[in-house]
């Protein structure tokens, strides 16, 4: 049995967005000057959530303001959020998934989607369980399983083979299942490539599960910003049983609301249960004044999202423009979300220490892509929802610094 140490080993947060901060800086003093390269800081561990880049959607801070107004009556909602905003909420979803939620009873809001994803795992998830999860994928889902005391089964995604598919090895994930996988953990919009499972794979994804009865939970966070007609399959409407799916979303990254700690999960009503009974000793609720803020979500202005989606896609075919003019840099162009997952040249560096050097020396944060699968140590993310002209210009910085350490 591990001990509570080696637990919280497996945890590391020095490089999750905003951490940068607390990582060891011995020696920055002795940084050269004429090695710094001139630029605004960027920090593309997280996108930019201001008047510069991409600020909250309109009516996001009066609908808080308003629940403040409401006191007590707000603040204090059940363990599973406001009821009428969740009626609200699980008619919208309902149009959006294509498969009936019911507000009442398999719906949750939850203190941002990590939080959701957290209940939800340790809702389906016991010690000595066996979890498959894709590599490259979100690099809490890794922690979590294993944190619960799970056997982590990877299932690899060849994310650079092209873009009519995802890339998810489905025999692997068939392995998985016949060697006693119950549960399936993946992105959809994969973080960190961008990459959209396609039709076929999620029908097979749901057809395995059936089969082998195994329960799915599915992070589709960035499933409202596609891409140039990007078609979007959600898991939901093609799942034989609905009993057996969870799927995590919030208005924290396409909307720019991630301030305000909302989150939503939507499935079976027994799974909910369990994720509102875990919530009452975690959180007790999403934060009473902000979950009036969902009021504002799946109701922007016209041309709204289109609008952002349009800007975001500029952004990122200028980044892949510049990266892929680095010889030995390979980038897939995502096909929805705000993530580039760069795999750099050889580099003379170690990853950890050229990442570090980027920040001292090029003022620009990135995330390793260690983070998201032990097999991307020569990866890097980034989260281009940022300011235009900022974000060309730290990527031309990282473009230098690639240079100057390959090998």
């Amino acid at each position: 049995m591990k001990t509570i140490e080696e637990k919280f080993l497996k945890l590391g947060i020095d490089n999750a967005p905003g951490q940068e901060v607390r990582q060891d800086r011995n020696g920055a003093g002795a940084v050269d000057p004429d090695e710094i390269l001139p630029g605004a800081a960027v920090d593309f561990s997280h996108g930019d959530v201001n008047v510069t880049a991409f600020e909250p959607t309109p009516g996001a801070l009066e609908a808080f303001i308003d629940g403040v107004h409401r006191g007590g009556s707000q603040a204090y909602t059940e363990y599973r959020g406001d009821a009428a905003i969740r009626e609200k909420l699980a008619h919208d979803l309902t149009a959006f998934s294509g498969q009936p939620v019911s507000g009442s009873e398999q719906l949750i809001l939850t203190p941002g989607t990590q939080s959701a994803l957290f209940l939800a795992v340790a809702a389906t998830v016991t010690a000595g369980d066996k979890v498959a999860i894709v590599q490259p994928d979100y690099f809490a889902n890794r922690k979590l399983v294993e944190f619960m005391g799970a056997e982590m089964i990877p299932i690899r995604l060849d994310y650079l083979i092209g873009s009519a598919q995802a890339g998810l090895d489905l025999q692997q994930l068939e392995s998985a299942f016949a060697q006693g996988a119950k549960v399936f953990l993946f992105s959809n919009p994969n973080n960190p490539t961008g990459a959209v499972y396609s039709r076929s794979e999620i029908e097979q994804i749901a057809a395995l599960a059936e089969r082998f009865d195994a329960t799915v939970i599915v992070d589709q966070l960035y499933s409202r910003l596609l891409y140039a007609g990007q078609p979007y399959t959600h898991l939901r409407a093609h799942f034989p049983a609905t009993d057996n799916v969870v799927t995590i979303m919030g208005p924290s990254k396409t909307e720019s609301l991630s301030g305000y700690r909302l989150g939503v999960a939507f499935g079976s009503a027994c799974i909910i249960q369990r994720m509102e009974q875990l919530q009452a000793i975690v959180s007790l609720r999403a934060p009473g004044y902000c979950q009036a803020v969902l009021q504002t979500w799946f109701s922007e202005p016209a041309e709204w999202l289109a609008d952002r989606i349009e800007k975001h896609q500029q952004i990122r075919d200028a980044l892949l423009s510049i990266f892929r003019a680095v010889e030995g840099v390979a980038v897939r162009t995502p096909q929805a979300g705000s993530y580039l997952f760069p795999r750099l040249p050889p580099l003379r560096t170690p990853l950890k220490a050229f990442i570090r050097e980027l920040r001292l020396q090029a003022n620009v944060t990135v995330t390793p892509g260690t983070e998201f699968s032990p097999h991307a140590g020569d990866s890097i993310r980034l989260n281009f929802s940022q300011n235009h002209q900022a974000a060309v210009a730290g990527v031309e910085r990282i473009a230098a610094m690639v240079e100057k350490h390959r090998l």
